[in-house]
């Protein structure tokens, strides 16, 4: 703590208690932003999230990290972490969840997201997925679990350039058909090991999807 020349002189005509507490106020004032209480980490409202502009509100696995999304037609995306290393040993790619809200009907999107997908045997991926329809929210929402070489387009499917085709991969969607407010899509793909240590994380989050403020 440093005390100036100045401030001192005019200490000298104070009683002695009124020269501690000034020289303790120019000590509060020099102390480095650095030796302050760190700020208070998020807690976990940090995962929680809305689709259909706010109306229906989500908490994502809090292992999973929100981040900025690679395409501008993704409205939420989260980073989800992966262990261990491909059939080639080379580090697995982090999982990613994106939401966005879109047009076109349930089946079209299903069968575009089918077409991003190919089979090691040469099999149709329409025969290698499931689906399941639930009822959330007052929402009609279709679960889809589709498996294979995904090809991978991190832009955007709309974005252009090439594509990385992803051997040994996963996706889980759920497409949620809200009454008045349009469908909205969460796809979850990655690493088939990493998808299937974070899928029960994946429908818990779907299945818990209330309206917001309840």
């Amino acid at each position: 703590m440093i005390v100036h020349r100045s401030n001192l002189l005019a200490a000298r005509s104070l009683p002695c208690r009124m020269v501690l507490m000034a020289v303790m106020a120019v000590g509060l004032t020099s102390v480095p932003a650095s030796a302050q209480a760190p700020a208070t980490e998020a807690g976990p409202e940090a995962s929680v999230f809305t689709i259909a502009a706010g109306g229906y509100s989500l908490r994502a696995p809090q292992a999973w990290k929100r981040v900025q999304p690679k395409s501008n037609i993704v409205e939420i995306e989260f980073s989800i972490p992966t262990d261990g290393a491909a059939a080639d040993g080379s580090p697995l790619q982090p999982g990613r969840m994106t939401v966005m809200g879109a047009g076109g009907t349930v089946e079209a999107n299903i069968d575009r997201w089918y077409g991003q997908f190919k089979q090691p045997d040469g099999s149709a991926t329409k025969d290698k997925a499931t689906t399941k329809k639930l009822e959330l929210a007052g929402c009609k929402v279709t679960l889809v679990d589709i498996p294979g070489t995904f090809k991978d387009a991190p832009a955007g499917p709309f974005a252009g350039g090439g594509g990385v085709d992803r051997p040994d991969y996963r996706m889980l969607a759920a497409i949620v058909e809200t009454p008045d407010r349009g469908n909205h899509f969460l796809k979850f793909s990655g690493p088939a090991k990493t998808v299937a240590a974070h899928a029960d994380g994946f429908r818990t989050m779907v299945e818990g999807m209330v309206a917001a403020g309840k």
